[in-house]
């Protein structure tokens, strides 16, 4: 129980300091309200389990030791967070803006939540590198597994409380920016611009 305390108390100590991710929730909210953002976060988080399944299962492991395929990952989540950009200025209807246009369906919110996390390599290293600290070192392999699945849980169920929160900031920050005629290009110029930061981010970090 004191190891498990110690987790969850680092888990949100890291949780609460705004990230790619949390940057990228509070953009979505921003972009189709705090419904969006919801799904959003609850996509990303399922990611997130994607990514201590690939750790429990010794993958991320592989992807450490190798270069390309670390580089490759690394890139191609870059592209897809391209590719949000450009279709958020490209296509600004998809912006709930309250004009009468039909916004991005929220399983199609889901699904980039999912792909923009399990995408990044250095979410991978993290738990790779995160999780062993608090497993019990006599466990044996079964045991290590069994916990680190456990753990991963604990940081599945505080991420998506907290980003939930990211999410409700980003729809209140939207209602406060307030709407105006014709400002949909500009809503969706201004929303692309942090898909293309957090793209250049994932590669020059």
């Amino acid at each position: 129980m004191t190891t498990l305390l110690a987790f969850a108390a680092a888990s949100i100590a890291l949780i609460v300091i705004p990230g790619p991710n949390g940057i990228y929730i509070m953009t979505r909210s921003a972009a189709q309200g705090y419904r969006a953002g919801l799904v959003s976060a609850l996509g990303v988080e399922t990611g997130t389990l994607a990514h201590i399944a690939l750790a429990v299962l010794g993958v991320s492991a592989l992807i450490a030791a190798s270069p390309v395929a670390f580089t490759a990952l690394k890139f191609a989540g870059a592209g897809y967070l391209l590719y949000l950009a450009a279709r958020t200025m490209l296509r600004p209807s998809e912006l709930d803006l309250g004009e009468g246009t039909a916004p991005l369906p929220l399983r199609r919110v889901f699904r980039d939540g999912v792909v923009v996390n399990v995408l990044n390599p250095k979410v991978a290293l993290f738990f790779l590198a995160f999780l062993p600290q608090f497993v019990t070192s006599d466990a044996g392999t079964a045991g290590a597994r069994a916990q680190m699945m456990l753990l991963g849980a604990v940081f599945f169920v505080l991420a998506l409380v907290l980003d939930a929160g990211y999410a409700v900031a980003g729809g209140a920050a939207r209602r406060w920016l307030g709407r105006r005629s014709g400002s949909a290009h500009r809503y969706g110029y201004a929303i692309g611009g942090v898909y293309l930061s957090l793209a250049a981010y994932t590669v020059a970090a």
